[in-house]
């Protein structure tokens, strides 16, 4: 995942803040709603169906908060009648948000107390209860953070999909993946077939000229073959370049580091390289890893602009995920539906693996990805 800055960070803080907020008014506003809920259920009658349908729509609301102030991943649909007991936990966490809410106001309240207390005249009085205050919000914070996890957590056990669901969503996943997979094979032979026709075919074209002339001319023979001999050179080289594009050999020879340093050494931009790689990640996914760095640089080189340098930083691997981060400094506004960048999306995730774009008009454009190992 792309790393957050100080301004970024703080918005969050402030939008989980506020979402922790709204849930403890919403759950004070649900209260009555589930009381009627469960009094009808011990006595045994079926809820009529508005109470059911409301008791949906509140969860749905309750849905839509989650995923605005909480950044939760929640199903679209469930049973309905999981809204109920949803609702009555969901009371209760409200029940447990007010309470570190409240918490949290005291502890600011006395910690503020190291800011302006020394106006009591009193530090002896107003800088232990300043400390105190600064302890108990840094706890309350983290309280906070843990009725987060809970809202979440509790939200996807109630509406969550069900296994069945998560397995029709994984089939559909699976499927898409291959399609997409199919498409990026074609789109890369495509790619090749353009390569060699525009390329090596025409440098060979050349030298078959040149010879021919040579045979003709005998006067200018020198002169000739020595244009098919660079001629040679030249398509001798096409060759190699179409050859690393399909597939580098020092990948399989000395690994993803020194396929990325031989990247960096042949881009004609400035490359600055940092990966951390305490083992050989597998196969697959080390050349999932070095395309997409390899196209991103393309890119850059291509379509950045005024992009001065390229920085590659390469970490994980083993039990955790590789996480890769391309930037440059160009100009930015890099299109997600372009072919390019749309084969990667579709590379990395047949490994399911996660790709992020951030290109804004004006730059910088960073791509990031995570390839899972294990």
């Amino acid at each position: 995942m792309r790393k957050l800055g100080p301004l970024e960070r703080s918005r969050l803080l402030l939008r989980q803040l506020a979402g922790v907020t709204t849930g403890v008014g919403t759950g004070l506003v649900l209260a009555p709603l589930v009381l009627l809920g469960w009094a009808g259920r011990l006595r045994r009658t079926a809820q009529p169906p508005p109470f059911t349908a409301l008791t949906v729509r509140a969860a749905r609301l309750e849905r839509a908060r989650l995923i605005r102030l909480l950044d939760a991943d929640i199903a679209g649909s469930w049973p309905a009648h999981r809204a109920l007991p949803y609702l009555s936990c969901r009371v209760g966490l409200a029940a447990l948000g007010a309470l570190m809410l409240a918490t949290l106001v005291v502890g600011v309240g006395y910690g503020s107390l190291l800011l302006w207390g020394w106006a009591l005249g009193s530090p002896l009085a107003t800088v232990p209860s300043g400390i105190g205050g600064a302890f108990l919000a840094s706890l309350t914070v983290l309280g906070l953070a843990a009725v987060i996890r809970l809202e979440r957590q509790l939200a996807h056990h109630f509406l969550g999909p069900s296994e069945q669901e998560a397995l029709r969503q994984r089939i559909v996943q699976l499927a898409d993946s291959r399609a997409g997979v199919v498409e990026a094979i074609t789109e890369e032979r495509r790619r090749i077939e353009r390569d060699l026709h525009d390329g090596v075919q025409q440098r060979l074209v050349a030298l078959g000229l040149s010879l021919s002339r040579a045979q003709r001319s005998p006067e200018r023979a020198a002169e000739l073959l020595g244009q098919a001999r660079r001629e040679a050179a030249l398509a001798l080289t096409e060759l190699r370049e179409v050859a690393w594009r399909v597939y580098p050999t020092v990948l399989d020879e000395a690994g993803l580091g020194a396929a990325l340093e031989t990247l960096a050494e042949r881009c004609p931009l400035p490359v600055r390289l940092h990966h951390t790689l305490p083992t050989e990640p597998p196969r697959p996914v080390a050349t999932a890893a070095y395309f997409v760095i390899c196209e991103a640089v393309t890119n850059t080189v291509k379509h950045g602009g005024d992009a001065s340098e390229v920085t590659v930083t390469v970490t994980g691997g083993a039990a955790e995920p590789l996480s890769l981060r391309v930037a440059d400094d160009g100009r930015g506004g890099a299109d997600p539906a372009g072919g390019g960048l749309l084969g990667l999306a579709r590379r990395v995730a047949a490994l399911d693996g996660r790709l992020d774009i951030h290109s804004p008009p004006g730059g910088p454009t960073v791509i990031t990805a995570e390839l899972p190992c294990a």
